[in-house]
C-alpha cells in the first residue's frame, strides 16, 4: 500500500518516511513513529493500518540520522542494537530528531490536520511532539519509555493527548504511571493487562485484546480531533 519518499528538515538534513495513502479523500493524517527497531515491516503495517482506516500515514525514519536503512527484528541481539541507536539519536544537539518529526507533521499536513501516534521510544517522542512540533492536531503515545519520569512529565502538551501503558510493563512502573496521571489531569490515559510492546503483533509480549482496544479508542480520539 505505501513507499518511501524523501523529506527535508530544516536544517537540510534529508530522510526517508515510509508514507501509505488511503484509498479514498483522507480524513486527515497521521505520523506513525517508530519503535527502536527502525521503519520495519510492523511499523509499515500499523501505517498501512491506519491508512486502510481513511488517514494519510507518514512514518519517518528516525534513526536516519545516526544509522540509515535500519530495519531491526526483536532478538536480543536486535534489542541491544536498537537501544545503542536511541541512545546515539538521543545524544544529538537539540532539537535531534524532532526537526523531522516536524518536517513529516509538515508534509502530512496537505491531507488536513494532523494526529501522532508513537510506540515505545516512539510513544517518548510522540509526548514530547505533543509539547513542541506545531502542526499537530492530537496526539497518542503508546508505552513511551522515559515519558513518566520527572523531567518527561514536566513537558506540557499543547493538543489532547491519550496514552496506552500495560500494568506489567517492566520499563514503565506503574507508581510512575500514577505520578503522571496526577500531573496531567487532562491526558486521557488507559491502562491494560498487559505487558510493554503490547501492540506489535511480533514480539511475544502482544496482546491482541488490548492492541484491539487501543486502536479502538485510538481510532475514536483521531476521529474527534482530526477528521
Amino acid at each position: 500500500m505505501g513507499q518511501f519518499i524523501d523529506l527535508t528538515a530544516k536544517d537540510g538534513f534529508t530522510f526517508p518516511a515510509y508514507v501509505a495513502e488511503p484509498a479514498g479523500q483522507p480524513k486527515g493524517a497521521v505520523v506513525v513513529v517508530q519503535e527502536i527497531f527502525g521503519v520495519n515491516s510492523h511499523i509499515r503495517a500499523v501505517a498501512d493500518g491506519y491508512a486502510a482506516s481513511g488517514y494519510l500515514a507518514v512514518a519517518p525514519a528516525t534513526f536516519h540520522r545516526v544509522k540509515q536503512g535500519v530495519e531491526l527484528g526483536y532478538s536480543e541481539d536486535d534489542m541491544k542494537a536498537g537501544f545503542a541507536l536511541k541512545m546515539a539519536v538521543e545524544a544529538l544537539p537539540p532539537p535531534g530528531v524532532l526537526q523531522d518529526i516536524q518536517a513529516a507533521v509538515d508534509y502530512a499536513g496537505k491531507a488536513g490536520k494532523v494526529g501522532i501516534v508513537g510506540y515505545c521510544w516512539g510513544g517518548l517522542l510522540t509526548w514530547r511532539s505533543a509539547a513542541v512540533v506545531s502542526g499537530l492536531s492530537a496526539a497518542a503515545p503508546y508505552y513511551g519509555g522515559g515519558m513518566t519520569t520527572p523531567e518527561e512529565s514536566a513537558l506540557q502538551p499543547k493538543v489532547p493527548v491519550l496514552v496506552h501503558f500495560g500494568n506489567n510493563d517492566h520499563w514503565i512502573p506503574m507508581p510512575t504511571v500514577d505520578a503522571f496521571r496526577a500531573a496531567h489531569p487532562e491526558v486521557e490515559v488507559h491502562v491494560y493487562e498487559c505487558g510493554h510492546g503490547f501492540n506489535c503483533d511480533q514480539r511475544g509480549s502482544y496482546n491482541a485484546e488490548a492492541a484491539k482496544l487501543a486502536r479502538e479508542r485510538t481510532l475514536a480520539f483521531f476521529a474527534k480531533h482530526v477528521g
